[in-house]
């Protein structure tokens, strides 16, 4: 982020409704214009987090990220630019049913329309690119998706400094603090598994998130850099069942091994696998690649790839 520009975040909000796919609009109150829903980073947020927290603030919906949509970038006063990255939502029955939303002063009303109607009815182009690019996903058939969070432990003492086993080498400093703040950014995509190495870095690293979300961890040395060194581990075993499950998880382990999870995820997927699994797998610590998968057929391969670092 640079300090001549103005970050936001949003996502086309969706749900099929008799069979039609409609998308919301928002019908802003004091700009009279009519926006997809998004709003300005708050301090000490990630943009996932400000998608999640400004769809509930403006619609009064709970959402889960699905798929990235892209970027809208258009100049403002002072020099300045505005940045915003979008995700494609689906909204559940029972959060429409949940709702808080009741008109005020920033947004007048709440309108489900075709997507088709949602083109005539926004107000900015770039608005209209991010729906274009909702819509691919709907004429390609993956637009219900669940994802496969890859995440590489968090900053870990060095093997050097740990005398004991190296499995039970701790997190730094900096590393319990980077495993508390990419809690609220991987909830974003709603995790309903977790699934670690067994090695205490990586147990450590999902703890806080385990904590916030009431998720157990299911440990596995298949997922361990032992087992990874010396030939024996089945990653093939834990992805494809993480696959077959087609529920969004958090999948926790070591820098060497996340290539060949990132792989067997291709693989399992029958997409052809490229550069892009390296670049994905290139984590630092408390990094993650998010992958994005098809609900209905994941055999259609891997939709898109976003990868997120730690705030500090």
């Amino acid at each position: 982020m640079t300090a001549t520009a103005i970050y936001a975040a949003g996502a086309v909000c969706w749900r099929v409704v008799d069979g039609r796919m409609m998308v919301l609009v928002i019908h802003r109150t004091v700009h009279g214009d009519v926006t997809i829903p998004k709003g300005k980073v708050d301090p000490g947020e990630t943009l996932p987090q400000t998608a999640v927290r400004e769809i509930k603030e403006e619609t009064g919906l709970t959402v889960a990220l699905g798929v990235p949509l892209g970027v809208s970038n258009y100049p403002l006063s002072g020099n300045r630019t505005k940045i915003v990255h979008y995700w494609a939502a689906e909204v559940s029955d029972d959060a429409v049913r949940h709702s808080t939303f009741v008109p005020n002063g920033e947004v007048a009303a709440l309108e489900w329309v075709t997507i088709k109607k949602a083109r005539s009815y926004l107000t900015f182009t770039s608005d209209v690119e991010i729906l274009d690019a909702f819509a691919e996903l709907v004429d390609g058939g993956v637009t219900r998706t669940f994802s496969l969070v890859v995440l590489r432990h968090a900053k870990a003492m060095a093997r050097s400094d740990w005398k004991k086993s190296d499995a039970t080498r701790p997190l730094t400093e900096r590393g319990v603090q980077q495993a508390s703040t990419i809690v609220d950014t991987i909830s974003a995509w709603h995790p309903k598994r977790i699934t670690t190495s067994t090695a205490t870095r990586c147990v450590t690293t999902v703890t806080p998130l385990s904590a916030a979300s009431g998720i157990e961890l299911k440990r596995t040395d298949n997922l361990s850099q032992d087992l990874f060194e010396e030939g024996k581990a089945d990653i093939r075993s834990v992805i494809g069942k993480r696959v077959r499950s087609r529920k969004t998880a958090v999948i926790c382990s070591h820098g060497p091994v996340l290539g060949d999870i990132l792989r067997e995820i291709a693989l399992a997927t029958g997409t052809p696998t490229g550069a892009y699994i390296s670049d994905a797998a290139s984590l630092e610590p408390g990094a993650f690649s998010v992958v994005h998968l098809s609900s209905t057929n994941p055999s259609s391969g891997i939709i898109a790839i976003e990868t997120h670092s730690p705030r500090v």
